[in-house]
C-alpha cells in the first residue's frame, strides 16, 4: 500500500484563496469567493454561487482548470513539492453538479491525511 500524504488544511485553504483570486482576474465574468472547502470523495473544491449557472460548461471548466493549476502551484510553493507531488504534478480542474449546486476544484487524491 502507498504511503499516505499529509496536507495542512490551513495551507490548502490559503492555496485555494490565492488560486481563486488569480483565476477570477483571468476570467472577470466569474465573481466568486471560496469561503468554504468541500473535501468529498470525488472532488475537492468549494461551492460556487447560483450565478454560475449562467455560464457555459466550457467557460466553467476553463475557470476550474485555471483554478486547479493555481492550487497546484500554490501547494508546491507553500508546503513543498513532496506534498504537491502526492496530489499529482498537474491538477486537473473538475466541476461537480448535483441538485442545482456546483462545486469547482480538482479530483480527490487518494490516501491523504489532514493536519492543522
Amino acid at each position: 500500500m502507498a504511503k499516505a500524504t499529509t496536507i495542512s488544511v490551513t495551507k490548502l485553504s490559503a492555496a485555494v484563496q490565492d488560486a481563486v483570486k488569480a483565476a477570477a482576474a483571468k476570467h472577470p465574468k466569474f465573481k466568486v469567493d471560496a469561503e468554504k472547502l468541500s473535501l468529498g470523495y470525488l472532488i475537492w473544491g468549494f461551492p460556487v454561487p447560483d450565478h454560475f449557472n449562467t455560464h457555459t460548461v466550457g467557460e466553467t471548466q476553463a475557470f476550474a482548470d485555471d483554478l486547479a493549476a493555481g492550487i497546484g502551484s500554490g501547494l508546491a510553493a507553500g508546503i513543498g513539492s513532496g506534498i504537491a507531488a502526492g496530489l499529482g504534478s498537474h491538477l486537473e480542474g473538475a466541476v461537480f453538479s448535483r441538485r442545482g449546486h456546483l462545486i469547482l476544484g480538482f479530483p480527490a487524491p487518494p490516501e491523504v491525511l489532514f493536519e492543522r
